[in-house]
């Protein structure tokens, strides 16, 4: 196995169906316009015309998946510790990745593939914003044996044989030192991601609403009827019955994604590294190295700590902020213990917070005027000199008043910035609270600033930056904030810790 890695390889030949299909989406994304056209006039088309059509499009489809098959190759240079690529058609393209470039390698399986028994292994790097490396079609031993090498750090280290690989790996699946209980995730389900579900939940029916308008208009549908009918309920009912539907819709779609997106999820160790493992329909295995750990997240709200749970999430190097939003390798479910076991495998301690720093109530002052004062004020100037209609809807500034200020006023409160001599973490947030842990050592920059107007209160602002994104903290004592920069880029100078 050695020795062909160095050789071209090309995917699984089952893998074919994969190109196959993967070619499908990618036309199916370009030509949707025209088979909904072609829906709609279904009666009116030719159906021997759209039949051979029809054929014609599926075979060239599998033309081009099998010359994509043809095209694709991947091997190791050993010589110049390189791992390199080769793809395309009429374009080809060399993709070569440097070795110790490599941030991540992981082993996906969606539902395709894990019916024709295949894997997918993506190679991502610190200074990419996309996967720079995707193999689509992959035995599992190959997969296994490939990421062993290419997460190979030492150069001096004796290569395991396939086998070793092979039963090292399924002796970290079975040993795992943490597992993630159906129960777990069932209590994340339903305390988290409240807002972004409630977002995404709006965005759906907004669209459905603008896309329905055609069709109601040409119906029998009487608005007027639905005026009658929405007369018969009292508002303060209707209100109750759209909060209660928006709450039971929330809290399953919570519950489905936690549950397809986390099922049987393993934490073990392997190598001195974590190695994670999760998915219902589709699977996906990781490692994460401590060395190049850059940010790690406690995050926990009210319902959380009464059912002993909490998230960790895991940011290592990318190129973007975009990208860490996608790349945030998340463990959920964790108790206490588990969370602990954790560090101590990715800090070799448990951190722990010292020195805290409060932010000046000036940011009080400015989040309530941001928040609160504006919106107001934009209501009723618009409700005054462009649609008067607009003070009938007055009460819900009360409520909107309300609901603002006690997130303004916890999140200030838990705004905080915990320092000692191993550990920075930022604290933020007003009902799900966030504790983000970085160390010192990872410190890419510092920037600090501070107001003409803020000198003789002697407040300022830090931005901490990493390779995994970067910790802000706004209006603090600014003596203190440059006592420790001064003492961070002291030891950041004088120290051999590499930062991944």
């Amino acid at each position: 196995m050695e020795d062909s890695l160095h050789q071209p390889q090309r995917q699984s030949s089952i893998g074919i169906l994969i190109l196959f299909v993967d070619t499908v989406q990618k036309w199916g994304r370009g030509l949707w316009p025209i088979a909904v056209i072609w829906l709609f006039k279904f009666d009116e088309l030719n159906k021997v015309y759209l039949l051979l059509g029809s054929i014609l499009v599926v075979i060239i489809i599998g033309i081009v998946a099998y010359l994509k098959y043809l095209n694709f190759t991947f091997y190791l240079d050993k010589e110049n510790e390189e791992f390199i690529i080769s793809e395309g058609i009429l374009n080809k393209t060399k993709t070569i990745i440097q070795l110790d470039k490599i941030q991540q390698v992981d082993i996906n399986q969606s539902l395709i593939q894990r019916l024709i028994g295949v894997y997918e292994l993506n190679v991502d790097t610190a200074g990419s914003a996309k996967k720079e490396g995707k193999i689509k079609a992959i035995s599992h031993s190959l997969a296994l044996v490939l990421k062993e090498r290419l997460l190979e750090s030492d150069k001096k280290t004796a290569f395991l044989s396939e086998e070793q690989v092979v039963m090292e790996t399924e002796s970290a699946e079975k040993d795992s030192f943490i597992k993630i209980s159906f129960l777990s995730l069932l209590k994340v389900g339903i305390t988290s991601n409240y807002v972004k579900t409630l977002g995404l939940i709006l965005a759906f029916f907004m669209t459905v609403y603008e896309n329905s308008k055609n069709f109601l208009a040409e119906s029998e549908f009487k608005e007027e009827q639905f005026d009658a009918y929405v007369a018969q309920r009292s508002v303060i009912s209707s209100i109750v019955l759209f909060f209660i539907v928006m709450f039971a819709l929330v809290l399953i779609i919570n519950l489905l994604r936690v549950v397809f997106k986390y099922f049987d999820y393993k934490v073990a160790k392997q190598n001195g590294s974590l190695f994670l493992t999760f998915g219902l329909l589709s699977t996906k295995n990781t490692i994460v190295k401590p060395e190049k750990v850059q940010i790690t997240t406690i995050t926990s709200n009210y319902f959380q700590k009464k059912m002993n749970i909490l998230e960790i999430k895991i940011k290592q190097a990318t190129s973007s902020d975009k990208e860490n939003s996608k790349t945030v390798i998340e463990i959920p479910g964790c108790n206490k213990t588990e969370k602990e076991a954790i560090f101590d495998l990715l800090f070799g301690k448990i951190p722990q917070k010292g020195v805290v720093l409060k932010p000046n109530y000036r940011k009080l002052v400015f989040s309530i005027f941001l928040s609160m004062l504006l919106p107001v004020i934009a209501f009723f100037a618009f409700a005054k000199f462009i649609q008067p209609a607009f003070f009938d809807y007055a009460y819900g500034v009360l409520l909107y008043l309300l609901f603002v200020g006690v997130i303004v006023y916890f999140g200030f409160q838990n705004n905080r910035l915990y320092i000692n001599d191993d550990f920075i973490i930022k604290q933020v947030g007003a009902w799900d609270i966030d504790n983000m842990i970085i160390e010192p050592s990872k410190i890419q920059a510092i920037t600090t600033s501070q107001l003409f107007w803020h000198k003789k209160a002697d407040i300022g602002s830090i931005i901490i930056h990493t390779a995994g994104g970067n910790l802000a903290f706004q209006l603090g004592d600014f003596s203190t904030v440059k006592h420790y920069v001064n003492l961070w880029l002291y030891k950041i100078e004088t120290s051999n810790n590499n930062w991944m």
